[in-house]
């Protein structure tokens, strides 16, 4: 039965801030903001669906004295079939999403070891945002899954904005990583089979700015809104007075923290919710406000910017728009009559307050100079309170749809004030405008169409990957499936130790291999760097391996596309410096650089003549120079300079965990001094009959066996030595689709 029958396990990956299921702390900070509470709704929502098997949300575990417990929970369940799953990586402290970038490998490694745990590999994979967006790529890449993506918003916009503000790119890319992000996105739209938008204006505008925008398709599914949290201001009139002791509590508190701002309390308001992001505009509302003394005598102005403690530990991207807001508010004499509160609750207050302010007829205003969606339009039109909107992006369809508010230049401050005054001036106007967005938020903005809508799109998208086997784009042979579900692994040399010997036994062993091939994997470890390991196998038809380690451990590739394991290859690359070691190994006259086509990016090649301390005159040299490395020495004449990180035996104990293969269950063979580090530890180790005497100081190793026989013939010795063809070993199936 395939996962269409049972219904879909789709998993999501919202990666940076502060996710949880109920009492988000939205305008915490800019990453925690309208995508964490659209997402965690999204599946609250989709889980409910009855094609909904199973539904994960992957995000960062933080454990964080400054933050609440609940983001060090591993697994939080939400209901039936939605839990949030939270993965560490890059330690345990919270930090802004654009210094992630580093640690995303490792988010991939722990969600595949999950998958694997977990024996089930999902449907569908969509990620959001940039960082999610890779996270999903390589997972789809490693399983051949459907990939959805959602980037609610994109480098290229901000770029483009931020340099019409004058910020340079150095400065950009230095905080920002900007183009780090763009290339990311670029990839993402390479490989993604649908990207989900809010608006049809995020296509031409915003995807339309990228390389590779034609490659995926798109589908527009505006966000939902939860109607029975968001409902009419009108609601206690005709309602049978019966309420939450929350709401009743939150509107209380409410209306005494606005009254202790208010010298005149009973004037209509003109209210923002946001977070403190200079692109939200803050600054532009207070001026438009402050400089209208005909908006001051009719409306008091109430600013809720996210949530704030002490503003001088804030972020400087929070911290300055906060500043800039109270010195404005000082510039312009707004006491007792501008509103800032210092926090609120979004569960409970957010609802209440749109319609405490829709119950004195106010406006409400989002005046952002760029606006992907704007979710907090919704809700406030929702609750009957008409809004005032930045023209660009979501609004525009908002407005459309909804037939309620005004759309206006966020950079022109009068028009801002004329539009509010208009709303609030004329009580027959702003009626209409009230019903217009209570009507029309319900015919246009629920979740069921929402879900409605994706369902459909991913349901079809799924099928068509199954009627075909594989999609197009997809690998054709899926190596996470085929990884996840392996429990024993045999990895071998391949100079001197696969090849060189008897044809006829090389034969026997490949026979082995494919005859095992259903609960037994197959890999190669070698010194070659990848395309000279390419040519030699496919010269000697050795059967195409499941991993090939390559550069002496510093380089790992799966499969038949060769999918390169970039989680290796960004935790070996710490603390690695290869031109600043190969300019000190200059003074060293009885070493030279082997050629360029031995050389990689984490490996340094070197022939190196006989003689006595020879290697202890390498390691002064490095270590005097604080570098820290990895050094091989092979068959009286190779030298290899590798990351402190990376060795064959390195490499295969770092498959063991991201695979879940245990070590005693890899069976590895070699020949020289290049695979004394795999050789020794907790695997089964063979060395063939034709070894080079530097592995003799292994005899005494309990789980090293020496085989009498050379070559594939040693293989087979040591593999019937330890059993290891046995089908009575346990296997551990991953349950397929």
């Amino acid at each position: 039965m395939n996962g269409s029958d049972k219904g879909l396990y789709i998993q999501m990956f919202s990666i940076h801030g502060l996710l949880r299921a109920e009492n988000m702390e939205l305008g915490y900070d800019a990453d925690t903001g309208g995508q964490i509470k659209y997402v965690v709704e999204l599946c609250k929502a989709l889980s409910k669906h009855p094609r909904i098997r199973r539904l994960d949300l992957f995000t960062r575990l933080i454990a964080d004295k400054t933050c609440s417990n609940d983001y060090s929970c591993p697994i939080e369940f939400v209901n039936k079939k939605f839990r949030i799953v939270r993965v560490q990586c890059g330690g345990r402290k919270y930090i802004r999403k654009e210094l992630l970038w580093p640690f995303l490998d490792e988010f991939v490694d722990k969600t595949i070891k999950f998958i694997q745990q977990e024996s089930r590999v999902p449907d569908i994979v969509h990620g959001h945002y940039a960082d999610g967006g890779y996270v999903t790529r390589e997972l789809a890449g490693f399983f051949g899954i459907p990939f959805v993506y959602t980037g609610h918003s994109l480098g290229h916009s901000k770029k483009m904005r931020l340099l019409a503000e004058g910020l340079g790119i150095g400065d950009m890319n230095k905080r920002l990583k900007i183009d780090k992000r763009i290339d990311v996105e670029e990839n993402v739209l390479k490989f993604a089979d649908i990207v989900i938008t809010s608006t049809n204006q995020e296509i031409q505008g915003q995807y339309g700015l990228y390389k590779n925008r034609t490659l995926p398709s798109y589908r527009v599914i505006p966000p939902g809104l939860d109607i029975d949290k968001f409902y009419p201001y009108t609601h206690d009139t005709f309602s049978s007075g019966r309420k939450k002791e929350e709401a009743l509590f939150a509107r209380s508190s409410l209306k005494r923290e606005l009254n202790r701002f208010f010298q005149y309390p009973d004037k209509p308001i003109v209210l923002a919710v946001c977070r403190p992001d200079k692109r939200k505009n803050i600054e532009g509302l207070v001026q438009a406000y402050g400089e209208n003394h005909d908006l001051q005598a009719m409306a008091n102005l109430a600013v809720f910017a996210g949530i704030r403690k002490d503003i001088s530990k804030m972020g400087e991207n929070e911290r300055d728009v906060l500043t800039r807001m109270l010195l404005m508010m000082d510039k312009y004499n707004l006491y007792g009559k501008m509103a800032i509160p210092k926090k609120h609750n979004f569960e409970h207050e957010v609802p209440e307050l749109y319609r405490i302010v829709a119950d004195k007829k106010g406006v409400f205003v989002n005046p952002a100079l760029t606006e992907p969606f704007g979710l907090t339009l919704l809700e406030s039109l929702a609750c009957g309170l008409p809004i005032v909107a930045t023209n660009d992006g979501g609004p525009k369809d908002i407005i459309s749809n909804c037939k309620s508010g005004s759309l206006v230049d966020p950079k022109d401050t009068v028009a801002i004030a004329q539009a509010i005054k208009r709303l609030i001036a004329h009580s027959g106007f702003w009626n209409k405008q009230s019903k217009n967005g209570i009507m029309n938020t319900r015919k246009f903005y629920t979740w069921d169409s929402h879900v409605d809508t994706y369902m459909e799109t991913v349901g079809q998208l799924y099928k068509e990957c199954e009627a075909t086997a594989i999609h197009v784009r997809k690998p054709v042979h899926s190596i996470g499936r085929r990884l996840a579900g392996l429990n024993r692994m045999l990895i071998t040399d391949i100079d001197n130790t696969l090849l060189g010997g008897d044809d006829y036994e090389s034969a026997q062993l490949m026979a082995f291999l494919q005859k095992n091939r259903e609960h037994m994997g197959f890999g190669v470890a070698t010194g070659r760097v990848f395309n000279s390991a390419l040519e030699v196998l496919k010269k000697h038809d050795v059967i195409p391996p499941d991993i090939i380690i390559s550069g002496v451990g510093s380089q790992i590739n799966y499969g038949l596309k060769h999918h390169h394991d970039n989680g290796w290859t960004s935790h070996i690359s710490k603390n690695w410096k290869p031109e600043m070691m190969a300019e000190r190994l200059k003074e060293i006259n009885f070493i030279r650089l082997q050629a360029n086509k031995n050389q990689t990016l984490h490996k340094l090649s070197y022939i190196m003549t006989p003689g006595k301390d020879r290697l202890a005159r390498i390691h002064h040299v490095l270590t005097k120079n604080r570098f820290v490395y990895t050094l091989i020495y092979s068959h009286g004449k190779y030298l290899d300079l590798l990351p402190s990180r990376a060795s064959k035996g390195k490499a295969i104990r770092y498959l063991s965990y991201k695979w879940g293969i245990p070590l005693k269950n890899i069976l590895v063979c070699g020949d020289s001094g290049n695979d004394e580090k795999m050789l020794k530890g907790d695997t089964c180790a063979v060395v063939v009959g034709n070894h080079s005497p530097e592995l003799d100081i292994l005899k005494s190793c309990k789980n090293v066996y020496f085989s009498k026989k050379t070559f594939a013939g040693g293989i087979l010795e040591g593999s019937f030595h330890y059993d290891f063809f046995s089908t009575s070993k346990g296997v551990n199936h991953v349950a397929q689709k």
